[in-house]
């Protein structure tokens, strides 16, 4: 089953500039990735980059910014292929921004499924 990993920390804090973590999270890619389980996988940029949509009474309105003011801020993602949700806990926990900040982990709902 591919679950996805939405991964949430204070993009203000310098935990997410720093090297060292950029290198925590190559490391954990390449360990996804030999595993076998890597579908997906990226950072986003700075939520001041964002543009909300609302389609509301026939008009689409735009907001600049996320769609609501957080704490943490949606980071990046990963989507992996595991075989259980317990498998997919265990992954969340080695993704480095789990020690400070959270990663949220869902499954997809496949299309052919339904």
């Amino acid at each position: 089953m591919r679950y996805m990993f939405l991964i949430y920390d204070d993009e203000t804090s310098p935990k997410g500039n720093d090297p060292a973590m950029f290198a925590e999270y190559g490391k954990f890619t390449d360990l996804v990735r030999e595993k076998g389980v890597l579908r997906a996988g990226d950072p986003l940029q700075p939520t001041a980059t964002s543009t909300t949509v609302r389609f509301r009474d026939g008009n689409a309105i735009t907001t600049d910014g996320p769609f609501a003011e957080t704490k943490e801020q949606l980071g990046g993602y990963y989507i992996l292929d595991c075989k259980d949700l317990d498998e997919a806990l265990q992954y969340a926990a080695k993704i480095p921004s789990a020690r400070f900040g959270s990663i949220e982990v869902r499954p997809i709902l496949e299309m052919q499924d339904r």
